[in-house]
């Protein structure tokens, strides 16, 4: 046992469901280190971003590692001259949608993120005046565990009857960013 005073100050002891939130999030950043992937820009992950949202007809897409910020190491933004608002590479994750989609694992299809009050008070909605929203996580298959999503955003909604082919479209790209990153990752 350690003198006292040489320890930081620990929690006499801490909740099951906070135990489970930490031990799923040391899992994610051991997944994000097995693959090998740097918090930064990724030309490949750029060209599948830019694939996405071409294909689907959205204004951005994004490839969404999960570090202690959303990092978009894919970005696809609007030409300059859209008058559509640039994005930066991070933003916190407590904005956006894909924490939802981290959370559940699942994919969200938000043709128009008005039609639902739980995700229409959002601050992607109120800075970039956003309304439809694509997304899907990526999930290691060897541990189950969601560390990043793939995602389309524009600021039109879309008609529900287009929503399944665009999230079909999203989850492919999801599936595509997987095997790209596993084909690159180092051997372990």
């Amino acid at each position: 046992m350690a003198p006292p005073g040489l320890l930081p100050h620990q929690p006499a002891s801490i909740s099951a469901a906070t135990a489970q939130l930490i031990a799923v999030e040391q899992a994610r950043q051991e997944v994000i280190a097995r693959f090998g992937i740097a918090p930064a820009a990724d030309d490949r992950m750029d060209q599948l971003a830019r694939e996405m949202a071409e294909r689907t007809g959205l204004a951005y897409g994004f490839v969404n590692v999960f570090w202690s910020q959303q990092s978009f190491i894919g970005l696809h933004q609007p030409h300059p001259d859209s008058g559509l608002i640039p994005v930066g590479r991070s933003m916190s994750r407590r904005h956006g949608w894909c924490p939802e989609v981290i959370a559940r694992q699942k994919a969200l299809p938000l043709p128009d993120v008005y039609a639902s009050p739980r995700f229409a008070g959002n601050h992607v909605t109120d800075a970039l005046g956003i309304r439809s929203y694509f997304g899907a996580p990526l999930i290691d298959t060897d541990t189950g565990i969601a560390w990043g999503t793939v995602c389309v955003i524009d600021p039109e909604p879309r008609p529900l009857a287009h929503a399944q082919h665009l999230l079909d479209i999203v989850k492919d790209t999801g599936t595509t960013v997987i095997h790209t990153l596993t084909d690159r990752a180092p051997a372990h």
